[in-house]
């Protein structure tokens, strides 16, 4: 566990000067408070940088996984963040019940199928001194709603920026906005090219779901010692 929090720390000290330029970005992109929706907030980093960085009017937060919600609760208080609201919710393509691979390393827990037989996968444990496979994660059941369900519930009629980071299911995230997509006007989302998570689909889908909408890229960035990329698209229809 020690490790584990160790090699968050330094991966979010190195991310901290690409995500500077990520905020510089979307500020350039608004001369207002924006609402924003944050899928998968883990403990609330997302929040607290967005918070001290961008103007925000409303912002929308999930977390699925109910032992991170635990700790992002702790994390943000509605006092000192009085336009947040945070949803114990997994966002999807459809509205079910699942579960979650809840895992050592909590970044990392998914949604998605982990796949034990990965080299990045053995070499993630080695990194943090774990022997036994089924040591680093355990399956915990989430309900899962679809970002359309969660925008008509609450009669949403716009979102300045939709951040998701859920670990391979971006692509779900995204099928279930089919009615509300055009409300968006940023998308700025993580993608994983390592083979440690199963996944039904490849960049290739996302970007072509975005660019049927009306979305191009306007920033990628490779995240430091990891086979992940950021990116942001912009809504040229919005």
């Amino acid at each position: 566990m020690f490790y584990s929090k160790l090699i968050l720390i330094i991966l979010n000290f190195l991310d901290y000067f690409q995500q500077k330029k990520i905020i510089e970005l979307i500020n350039s992109k608004f001369s207002r408070a924006i609402s924003i929706v944050d899928v998968g907030a883990h403990y609330g980093e997302t929040i607290k940088l967005f918070s001290k960085k961008i103007d925000i009017k409303k912002m929308y937060s999930f977390e699925a996984s109910p032992q991170n919600f635990n700790i992002l609760k702790k994390n943000i208080s509605k006092k000192k963040f009085e336009n947040v609201e945070i949803y114990n919710l997994g966002l999807g393509d459809k509205i079910e019940n699942n579960y979650i691979n809840q895992t050592l390393e909590s970044s990392s827990s998914t949604i998605n199928r982990l796949n034990k037989t990965s080299k990045y996968f053995e070499k993630k444990l080695k990194i943090l001194k774990i022997k036994n496979k089924e040591e680093f994660y355990q399956k915990i059941p989430v309900k899962i709603l679809t970002l359309d369900h969660f925008i008509e519930q609450n009669d949403i009629h716009q979102i300045d920026l939709l951040k998701i980071d859920t670990e391979g299911y971006e692509f779900n995230v995204l099928n279930g906005l089919s009615k509300n997509i055009k409300k968006i006007k940023l998308i700025y989302f993580e993608h994983h090219y390592d083979d440690m998570i199963i996944k039904n689909y490849k960049f290739h889908d996302i970007n072509e779901l975005l660019k049927k909408n009306g979305f191009i890229m306007i920033k990628k960035s490779k995240m430091i010692f990891r086979k992940s990329f950021e990116y942001i698209y912009e809504n040229q229809t919005y």
